[in-house]
């Protein structure tokens, strides 16, 4: 399964896996595909350190970074957003809806401190820092979901010859991702686990890659739902030149995840999964739980927040959560 973005990127099989966990990140580019570490959890500080390790697990074998700049936030245009500084935005009845959802499972809500100059979530600013430290390492790629790249990202990626992709749910936001200047599409239909469109990867991948060839050949990578060797092949046959994906390494033993999550993972039918606002404010697939019923259809529900706003509330619930699931 050799494709032009094999030759573009040194790799033996065009097998992208994208993971938080950087285990699976140098595991998979060892055997031959290209492990992507998503770093939007991370800081500066902490995404050297993570890539350090990588660098020293990795046995020379390529690799990329993946960061989250969402075009669209309820802060964008501000400077200087602090995660302390938007806490004073919720509104008090979404805190009161959360505590008592989580109450009603005997689980107390506890909020781990947070540095007064600890950025919002998703902050821009953030994630080109981030970028920066990645440069220092020997990354054959950089990523960006949400939206286009800001312009800095894309120049970033063009002075040191490493390719820009960007993640599409629709042809339209792939039409604006060539005219931007993006190197590769990855197109994500809406059976990918975490922000997604509404439109089947079967769909989507054709669609596309029909679309961008009136305006510039750009490799494609398709995402949304893959699982298995006969699902890649179905893919490519499309046209795609390779897939991405990222749910399937969450059960693993090298994941991040915990023993209960990776349980529930592997147990889970293809309809226990739902498109819900309610841990970052924007459409993310995830595991139905109570969780999502209780934002989404609750007759109680104040409704999610936009990004970011609605992270400040789920970032300290998830906590509490998986620690009383522990």
């Amino acid at each position: 399964m050799k494709s032009p973005i094999c030759d573009m990127l040194g790799i033996e099989f065009p097998l992208f896996a994208f993971s938080h966990c950087r285990d699976v990140v140098a595991a998979v580019s060892r055997a031959g595909g290209f492990g992507v570490l998503g770093a939007t959890a991370h800081s500066p500080e902490t995404i050297e350190q993570e890539l350090t390790w990588i660098d020293g697990h990795i046995g020379g074998k390529p690799y990329g970074v993946d960061v989250l700049i969402p075009e669209n936030m309820s802060t964008a245009g501000e400077t200087n957003v602090t995660w302390k500084s938007l806490e004073a935005r919720v509104p008090a009845q979404h805190r009161d809806f959360t505590r008592n959802l989580l109450s009603k499972y005997d689980i107390e809500l506890a909020a781990p401190p947070v540095a007064d100059n600890q950025a919002q979530p998703f902050d821009p600013k953030w994630a080109l820092e981030m970028l920066e430290v990645s440069f220092h390492h020997p990354i054959k790629l950089i990523a960006n979901a949400l939206g286009v790249p800001p312009k800095e990202m894309i120049e970033m990626g063009r002075q040191r010859g490493v390719p820009v992709a960007a993640l599409v749910g629709a042809k339209e936001h792939a039409l604006r991702q060539v005219a931007a200047g993006v190197d590769i599409l990855v197109v994500q239909g809406t059976e990918a686990g975490g922000h997604c469109g509404e439109v089947s990867t079967m769909v989507l991948v054709p669609e596309v890659i029909k679309a961008i060839k009136k305006v510039r050949d750009v490799p494609v990578l398709a995402a949304g739902g893959i699982m298995t060797g006969r699902q890649m092949a179905a893919c490519m046959a499309m046209g795609a030149a390779g897939v991405w994906t990222g749910s399937v390494w969450l059960a693993t033993v090298e994941s991040e995840t915990s023993e209960i999550f990776r349980e529930k993972m592997i147990a889970a039918s293809s309809r226990d999964a739902v498109r819900s606002k309610g841990r970052t404010g924007k459409p993310a697939r995830q595991l139905r739980s109570v969780w999502t019923d209780a934002w989404d259809s609750g007759s109680d529900s104040p409704g999610a927040l936009p990004m970011p706003l609605q992270s400040i509330i789920s970032r300290d619930a998830f906590h509490a959560i998986d620690r009383a699931a522990a």
